[in-house]
């Protein structure tokens, strides 16, 4: 479960990298709309960048989720790493056996 969790945190990590680096600046906007051919994109004018925003909040969201989750995990090894839990304790009662010599006198019961 450790290992599927890190790795979907490290693909969200590559994920929120690639979106934010496609998404334009603010700045960018007022150019496009003086000729920039926006309005026949798949998104619309100012579709793409509200999808990309929404796209960008929930991949951040889901990675803050697997950074707590992470967290979580290494809490629980380092607690179990440290307690005495691991440490089993052996109690040994010694055993009594009866006496086999032959210079025991023999009882009859």
């Amino acid at each position: 479960m450790y290992s599927f969790i890190l790795v979907v945190h490290i693909i969200l990590a590559i994920l929120i990298i690639a979106l934010v680096l496609v998404q334009q600046g603010k700045g960018a906007e007022a150019g496009a709309s003086f000729g920039g051919g926006g309005a026949a994109t798949v998104f619309g004018a100012s579709g793409a960048g509200n999808f990309l925003t929404r796209l960008t909040t929930i991949f951040t969201a889901l990675f803050f989720v697997t950074s707590l989750t992470l967290a979580v995990f290494a809490k629980k090894q380092t607690i179990d790493a440290y307690s005495l839990k691991t440490v089993q304790s052996s109690t040994s009662v010694p055993t009594t056996s009866p006496e086999t010599s032959s210079n025991a006198p023999k009882t009859t019961e």
